[in-house]
This record gives structure tokens, sequence and C-alpha cells, in this order.
């Protein structure tokens, strides 16, 4: 399985614009999952990503920040499988 993490935080606004391209992307691929984490729960997240939500990491690694291209994301998320099969 390919882990997807979206961080952001309520009232977002690129957030918001991200979540359903990220949402969209990763219901693609049966073999990702979505976890979405609010830096406003975690101060260790605020702490890190407070100046660069919303943040896309594959696998704990970024992949992208502010903007989401889903194009991109959906490159990355494949390459990131295929090199695990």
């Amino acid at each position: 399985m390919v882990e997807i993490t979206l961080i952001g935080k309520p009232g977002c606004h690129l957030c918001d614009e991200a979540r359903p391209i990220v949402e969209r992307v990763v219901a693609g691929f049966p073999q990702a999952t979505l976890t979405e984490l609010s830096i406003l729960d975690d101060p260790a997240l605020e702490s890190r990503w407070h100046d660069d939500i919303p943040v896309v990491l594959i696998d704990g690694r970024p992949h992208s920040a502010w903007r989401v291209d889903a194009a991109k994301l959906t490159d990355r998320i494949q390459a990131t499988i295929a090199a695990t099969t």
C-alpha cells in the first residue's frame, strides 16, 4: 500500500482546493490510502509545515506544497507503486 497524507487545516482555502484533487487521484488507486491531518491537532506538524500547507506526502516524503497538480500526483503514485512491486 502507498500512503498519501494531506496536511492542512480548517479554513485554509488552498487546502479546500487541494482536497478534492487529492481525493479524486487517490480514488483511482486501490493500492493507495489517504490520511488527512490538521496542523491544529499536532504541534510538531504545525511547527514543520505551517508555512507550506497544504502539503501532500507520499509514503512520508514530501510531494507538493501549496498547490496540487493532479497529473504529477498521479505519476508519482504510479511510480511509487511500480517501485514497490
